[in-house]
């Protein structure tokens, strides 16, 4: 069995522990090129997110360039080297939410969590991100909270939706 369908209780382990659950992915995915997007997937479940510590980790022990493991993990969006927040606020901007006031949307959600895009609340609260597209196009503007989908959202209702998460 892959470690990868192991089941790790991830947030009880110490550092060390996940460390040592790391090189057990990284051996069991024979330490390839190949397989580095599975195994920073299975690195972003442990610890939450790519603090950089790992992603050097990753490099030493899997014979890579740091600069490719951060070249795979900038590229793509699932991928975040800043640690996250309890609940994640994403906000479509694609074409149909951007024209029916997606902006709006993420403006006063910024004003309401005093943060940027990418960052996470003092309180490690809530994190914002942004989407290109959700999917939900003909539910516009839209936006999730872990992953929930909500539909012709308002930014009147935002404190509304928000305190769901409180």
């Amino acid at each position: 069995m892959i470690a990868a369908e192991k089941k790790c209780n991830c947030a009880n382990l110490s550092e060390e522990d996940k460390y040592k659950h790391l090189d057990m992915v990284i051996n069991d995915y024979q330490k390839s090129e190949k397989n580095l997007i599975q195994i920073l997937h299975i690195a972003q479940s442990v610890w939450g997110y790519l603090p950089l510590d790992v992603l050097k980790h990753m490099a030493k022990e899997m014979n890579l360039p740091l600069s490719k493991i951060t070249g795979v993990v900038t590229f793509y969006s699932f991928f975040s080297t800043q640690k996250k927040g309890e609940h994640t606020i994403q906000v479509c901007l694609g074409t149909a939410c951007y024209v029916r006031g997606g902006k709006k949307i993420l403006d006063k959600l910024k004003e309401v969590l005093n943060l940027q895009v990418g960052e996470t609340t003092e309180d490690g609260k809530y994190s914002l991100t942004v989407a290109r597209c959700i999917g939900a196009c003909g539910l516009a503007p839209a936006m999730t909270i872990d992953g929930e989908v909500f539909k012709q959202v308002n930014p009147n209702k935002l404190n509304e939706i928000i305190a769901k998460y409180h």
